[in-house]
């Protein structure tokens, strides 16, 4: 017999191998291509043997340890600008001398990196948490002639492992034995590539018969593989087996690996040596490197902070610049109440300019807000709790929550553009069920287990054996043997079926099958009466109402994508050979030659139309010189060495045809509860959804037309099977053109994963085009990397989108750490997804309100956040630089050194920390019945740079009213004291710190929209505080204080009245603007947003044209009067006879899938 060496080439066996290829293990680790495993760790006791290093067991999600969790973790906060700026202010306050203490950079900076830490330590001590849960799992190996219980982390590469039935694979296996004599064992794989059907497992011959510990304990034999690589559907190898002296080879591949992650069914228990552990499994390598994810919002945060980084260099350049123009002259140089030291005199020029620019920075950093850093950490990490808290996100059957493993990317939930979703378990429950038939001509469903004409109701008593014709009973067995299902044998104790116990099967029986279609069907047929017995492998038993039949298995046709079709070939009881055979409706109606084959199609339609899976059955009966014919072609076409797949193919077309139709079946894959609701609120959002599988094409295409994702009257484009890059080329360039041809329809698209590759090969722009330009696209046959390769071609595109990747299984580990969202789906295929997404929700219909909910209030309150902080601090430091012109530019400060270290810290921090964890622009209810106002806060546009230059400029422009307003009030001369007493510096600053503590805190409540009891507390506390707190430090001598500058200012600022009028004045004036524009652009230019707020607040008003009230016979200057109103919140809708504009979108009736018409124009 021949055997494929590792180069290629053909060895007898039996002959050794040559002593290069059987001494490996010789080679050093990684320097060949090929690893050596010797069986149980038996090493070969004679010459010099260095073993391989392998990777241990241990599976790891986290990021940190607890040696490298201070160093790395301060090397990630130290790359966020104002950190490191922060760091290098409060370093330069320790080495010269500042106008203010190093404590004002130090202390804020030391407790924003102290909470950041905490916050991320306990994030990946949970990912921690969970990888000990995997890697502490219990183990059986085989060590020293007996099974010993171990950790699934101590499993190491060569160890014998056993694996019991339902159990999930530890490590990458290659089988051993079974407790099948032929060695075999079925698997499913589905939390690695999401399907659900059953596949066979091998293993060699010289090994299935150790079956016992005794008998692998004295198996000699060598496994030589392949290093690890990620690919899950190739493994190459061969292993060496010594029996009576004698090397006997056998080759390894695919069929004989089990994979980790990967699940025993249908067998008691099997055997089986580890070759890939760890990290180095196919599972673990089908994992992508976990890179820290950064939100738009971070990215704009540190844009905005260079913008603002550049304002702070060009004050303070400009400031030392004009002191020493100022000092040019000598009166102003060395004034004789302040004349120089000996050093400074002699001191070099250039050194003082730059300790008088530092001075400067330091004056002047507080404009770089790092109290912004620690506020949107705390803000994160408790607006996270609302995730978990929402009821809405609760699922009670499986008594799950939503959970949330990142709160570093809460707001990105608020800007998805692009959703890429699985489909197996995702988008469906992995359940089929049968539900309707046509056969010959006749449409029947099935009802308590009994095939019933459609539109007749069954009223016959239970156990009521139907009686059947005899076009029905044929086309029921051929159902219930044309496939590949497997049959296990429970034991069990519970009721039995009526119909198993009047076909005289005494135990209850589990279908295990190669496509989760078949097990359905199969299931469906026993519970009408034709039960599937078992197949031995060469024959296959049904009872047909008890009626015992064994057909005898002549040939099985297998399932091949081009043919879309599956036969089998039976000898029945009678001796007559027929064929019977299955499969998509486009495979079998062309070779059709009798039966009802028009009424047949007319029924298939229908089926496709409700969403079902539909699948159309045949026979042909054969001849005894046909039947010879047959089986003499295929023969020599199975054991053909040159063109055995042309040869085949031609064969079954040979066989399949002339055939006799028998019906269709419509069976359900039955989707998870709203999904197709789900996914057309986030097209209605503007977010587009990719579906990327790893089922087979017929599968997947049939589920996304059942779910929404495709609809029935789009165009399917397909991009599959292709074999080269220039096919590939010319058919893009074909859909392409016909796209560009056709502006009407609406296209999908449907790609493979072989063609996807080669379309990301040389191709990448036209793919995109082509993408680009389809309402929906599915990717099927995807290998895990693959997916993780679409999410990043759509992610790096030159729109660089907002993506989101949602899974249920191991197989979606990369695409979801890949895509700047990862959502974990908390399914029946494990917890990886789970372990390495950023959020978990337990069903894909929670994903509309997670997004248009959530993410929405989570993106405006940050935003709003962000953008209220850089305004606060200008208009906090930029009175500092105005008064530097008044003070010769000597680094005096405005403000006492405790007002500017708790301006940021007490004074301003929490109306704002409350804002950005309670706002709501509109009510929950209202974003989720109007997905369209996702658009509104759509690619980043509340942190774009038009909002960002209108709040800086709001903020110079305040700070300005600040300091002149409280200039001009006071005066050069004037006395506002009745004692005629006049005020001095620090009253001065005092006053402009109180305007602005009040302005600002006042600009944040006509900013806020919800208000609840602790807005209204921290709100007018703040104030409060503010005066209490200023009253307290200023009305008693402190002894721990060195100065006492503050003594008995605010006290002496608050008894004028002077005072008091001018902070009204100058607050009036700061907001009075702010509020006209406000009330002007709800008039003139009003938001889908805004819209949806008065629509809340009188819920009969079904559409509005704009947010002022309009009544007839009133004149055109009566708008002035509704403005006070609508301000007032008294406007009365009920006077509302505005028309629609057909050009608005806000309110559309139409609820298409696909398109989104403007309004007719109703009157509201």
């Amino acid at each position: 017999m021949l055997h494929l060496t590792e180069g290629g080439g053909l060895r007898v066996k039996g002959e050794p191998p040559p002593p290069r290829e059987r001494d490996r293990g010789f080679d050093p680790p990684h320097q060949s291509d090929t690893r050596t495993v010797y069986i149980a760790n038996r090493f070969p006791q004679h010459g010099h043997y260095v073993p391989q290093k392998f990777a241990d067991n241990r599976i790891i999600s986290s990021k940190y340890t607890i040696w490298n969790f201070i160093p790395k973790n301060l090397f990630e906060q130290f790359r966020r600008i104002a950190n490191f700026y922060f760091l290098i202010i409060f370093l330069v306050q320790l080495m010269i001398d500042t106008p203010t203490s190093p404590v004002t950079s130090g202390l804020p900076l030391f407790f924003v990196i102290t909470v950041t830490a905490i916050k991320q330590g306990y994030e990946d001590w949970l990912r921690h948490k969970a990888d000990n849960e995997v890697n502490g799992a219990p183990v059986f190996v085989v060590r020293s002639g007996s099974l010993v219980q171990t950790r699934s982390k101590n499993v190491r590469v060569g160890d014998i492992v056993r694996v019991a039935k339902d159990e999930t694979f530890p490590a990458d296996l290659v089988l051993l034995s079974s407790d099948r004599a032929e060695g075999t064992c079925h698997i499913t794989t589905a939390s690695l590539d999401g399907e659900t059907n059953l596949k066979t497992h091998f293993a060699v011959p010289e090994t299935a018969v150790s079956q016992t510990v005794s008998k692998l304990e004295s198996l000699q034999a060598v496994v030589e593989c392949q290093q690890p690589e990620a690919d899950l559907y190739r493994f190459v190898g061969r292993i060496t087996v010594s029996l009576q002296g004698e090397e006997i080879v056998r080759p390894l591949g695919p069929e004989n690996l089990l994979l980790r992650g990967a699940r025993l069914k249908n067998t008691k228990e099997i055997f089986g040596v580890a070759v890939y552990t760890g990290m180095e499994s196919k599972m673990a390598l089908n994992y992508k490197c976990k890179s820290q994810k950064r939100s738009a919002v971070e990215k704009s945060m540190n844009t905005f902070l260079i913008i603002y980084l550049g304002i702070l260099l060009l004050e303070a350049v400009l400031s030392t610049i004009l002191k020493y123009a100022w000092q040019s002259e000598r009166k102003w140089d060395e004034p004789f109440y302040n004349e120089k030291t000996e050093q400074e005199k002699n001191s070099s020029k250039i050194l003082q300019f730059i300790s008088d620019f530092l001075a400067f920075l330091v004056l002047y950093n507080f404009i770089i807000p790092i109290s912004l850093y620690v506020t949107v950490e705390m803000q994160k990490f408790l607006g996270s709790f609302f995730i978990g808290w929402d009821l809405d996100l609760y699922h009670v059957e499986s008594d799950q929550k939503a959970q949330v493993n990142t709160s570093d990317l809460n707001e990105e939930l608020g800007q998805v553009e692009y959703v890429f979703t699985d489909k197996t378990g995702t988008l469906t429950e992995n359940e089929m069920q049968f539900r309707e038939c046509s056969i010959n001509g006749v449409k029947f469903q099935e009802i308590n287990g009994k095939l019933v004409p459609e539109g007749v109701t069954d009223d016959s008593p239970d156990g009521y054996m139907p009686h059947l014709t005899g076009e029905e009973e044929l086309f029921l067995k051929a159902v219930s043997l044309c496939h590949t299902v497997q049959i296990n044998y429970d034991q069990t104790d519970g009721p039995r079926d009526t119909f198993l116990q009047a076909n005289g099967v005494s135990d209850p029986v589990e279908y295990y099958a190669s496509s989760p279609d078949e097990k359905a069907l199969v299931e469906a047929t026993r519970r009408m009466g034709v039960t599937f017995v078992g197949n031995n492998g060469e024959n296959m038993e049904i009872k047909t109402f008890g009626r015992s039949e064994k057909y005898k298995l002549l040939h099985v046709l297998e399932f091949d994508a081009n043919r879309r079709r599956m036969s089998v070939i039976l000898q029945t009881p009678s001796g007559e050979k027929v064929l019977f055979t299955k499969g998509a409706e486009s495979s079998i109606f062309p070779h059709a030659r009798s039966g009802e084959v028009d009424k047949t199609r007319v029924h298939v339609d229908e089926f496709a139309l409700k969403g079902l899976r539909t699948l159309v059955v045949a026979c042909r009966r054969f001849s005894a010189g046909e039947y010879e014919e047959v089986d003499r072609r295929l023969h020599e076409a199975r054991t053909a060495l040159q063109q055995r797949e042309e040869r085949l193919a031609e064969v079954f077309s040979f066989i399949e045809r002339d055939l006799e139709l028998l019906g269709a079946t419509g069976v359900e894959d039955r989707l998870q509860e709203k999904v197709q609701e789900t996914i057309e609120a986030l097209r209605l959002a503007g977010i587009k959804v990719w579906v990327l599988t790893g089922d087979k094409h017929e599968t997947a295409v049939s589920v996304s037309l059942s779910c929404g994702h495709f609809h029935r009257t789009m165009n399917i484009l397909e991009l599959v099977q292709q074999k080269s890059d220039s096919e590939c080329a010319e058919q893009l360039r074909r859909l392409a053109r016909r796209i560009r041809e056709d502006h009407v329809i609406q296209h999908g698209l449907v790609v493979d994963g072989t063609s996807l590759s080669l379309a990301l090969r040389q191709h990448e722009r036209l793919f995109m085009e082509v993408c680009r330009s389809c309402s929906a696209v599915l990717c099927c046959r995807m290998a895990p990397l693959q997916k993780a390769k679409v999410v990043r071609l759509i992610k790096t595109s030159p729109e660089k989108p907002i993506t989101l990747a949602i899974g249920d299984g191991a197989n979606d580990v990369s695409m979801i750490q890949e895509a700047n969202v990862g959502i974990g789906i908390m399914g029946k295929e494990g917890r990886q997804a789970v372990r390495n997404s950023d959020y978990a929700i337990a069903r894909f219909k929670f994903l509309a309100k997670l997004l248009l909910v959530h993410g929405h209030f989570y993106y405006i309150r940050i935003a709003t956040l962000v953008q209220y902080f850089f305004y606060k601090n200008v208009c906090f430091i930029t009175p500092q630089f105005l008064y530097q012109f008044f003070c010769l530019f000597s680094q005096q400060t405005l403000y006492d050194s405790v007002y500017l270290t708790l301006y940021n810290i007490c004074f301003t921090s929490l109306p704002v920390l409350v804002y950005s964890l309670f706002e709501q622009l509109v009510h929950p209810h209202v974003l989720q019945s109007k997905p369209a106002l996702y658009r509104d806060i759509s690619k980043n546009a509340l942190l774009s740079f038009k909002p960002f230059l209108y709040w800086t400029l709001q903020g110079f422009s305040h700070a300005f009213v600040f300091f002149f307003g409280s200039y001009i009030l006071m005066g050069e001369d004037t006395s506002l004291m009745g004692n005629g007493q006049m005020f001095g510096n620090w009253t001065f600053g005092t006053l402009v710190f109180t305007v602005m503590v009040i302005t600002v805190t006042l600009k944040l409540a006509l900013e806020t929209h919800y208000w609840t009891w602790m807005n209204h507390f921290v709100t007018w506390g703040s104030i409060a505080f503010y005066f209490i707190f200023s009253l307290f430090y200023g009305g008693i001598i402190w002894p721990f204080l060195h100065t006492q500058d503050m003594y008995f200012v605010f006290v002496q600022l608050l008894s004028s009245g002077s005072a008091w009028f001018a902070i009204i004045i100058v607050v009036v004036t700061c907001l009075f603007p702010d509020v006209v524009k406000k009330v002007l652009y709800r008039h003139l230019r009003p938001t889908s947003t805004q819209k949806s707020q008065v629509i809340e607040a009188y819920p009969g008003t079904s559409c509005l044209d704009s947010a002022c009230c309009f009544s007839e016979g009133k004149s055109g200057f009566a708008w002035l009067g509704r403005l006070v109103e609508r301000t007032m919140s008294r406007c009365d809708l009920a006077r509302v006879t505005r028309w629609w504009r057909n050009s608005d979108p806000f309110c559309s009736n139409d609820r298409s899938v696909l398109t989104r018409s403007p309004v007719a124009a109703t009157r509201c």
